[in-house]
């Protein structure tokens, strides 16, 4: 399955917008799903998880300020208006009530881009977790620490960096290649040793993995019940 870098709501009434927006955030590995009025988008943000709304201030029935007053505090969604030139007071009104950036139509889309990724790693800092409970498993990242029953495991800043990337990405498999990368290590063997070590902290059978197993073939997965 391919890993999106996030998935998009865009909400404008202007067809160009809309198609233009999609196709180039598509072609930068983002899921797009559009609206063409606040009445559409309010139906698609109760049925679907969305990390980033772009949205558009003025547009027929329901405004881009009445979506985001509505909605905001409810589902805590980061969202970036569209503006137009002439919007100044609605582009500050929007500030106020909760939107966390704003573009100037027209506008390019590598400027959109930058703007969306930026708010997006804020949101991944805020939002990561740190410590976990599965079966009889607890992983206190903070304490740099693995409960297991009735055992206490210490775990190194390169456990710690795997196991981070693992946790906030559960039942993602990685690649040896993507390992490597997290914790600075190129050698095959090295990363199979981490695993090996992980394994006997994690596990109460570390020959048959019940959490962080291999996936012949692809490299290794998280998965937490």
């Amino acid at each position: 399955m391919k890993n999106f870098e996030g998935h998009i709501l865009v909400v404008d009434d202007d067809d160009g917008i809309r198609n233009l927006v999609k196709k180039y955030l598509n072609e930068k590995n983002f899921l797009i799903n559009t609206a063409d009025c606040a009445e559409e988008a309010q139906k698609k943000i109760e049925l679907l998880k969305f990390d980033l709304i772009v949205l558009d201030i003025m547009m027929p029935g329901k405004s881009g300020l009445e979506f985001l007053s509505e909605n905001k505090k409810k589902f805590d969604t980061p969202i970036i208006l569209l503006t137009a030139k002439g919007e100044a007071k609605e582009r500050v009104t929007g500030l106020e009530i909760g939107a966390d950036d704003y573009l100037s139509k027209p506008f390019e889309p590598q400027e959109l881009l930058l703007r969306i990724k930026n708010i997006l790693v804020k949101t991944q800092k805020k939002n990561i977790i740190r410590t976990i409970n599965f079966g009889n498993i607890k992983i206190d990242l903070n304490k740099l620490l693995i409960f297991n029953k009735d055992k206490e495991f210490k775990i190194n800043q390169t456990e710690k960096r795997l196991l981070e990337k693992m946790i906030n990405n559960p039942g993602k498999v990685f690649s040896r290649t993507e390992i490597g990368n997290i914790i600075n290590l190129n050698k095959e063997r090295s990363i199979d040793v981490i695993i090996t070590r992980l394994r006997k902290k994690i596990e109460l059978s570390p020959k048959s993995p019940k959490y962080l197993q291999t996936i012949r073939g692809s490299g290794y997965v998280l998965w937490i019940e």
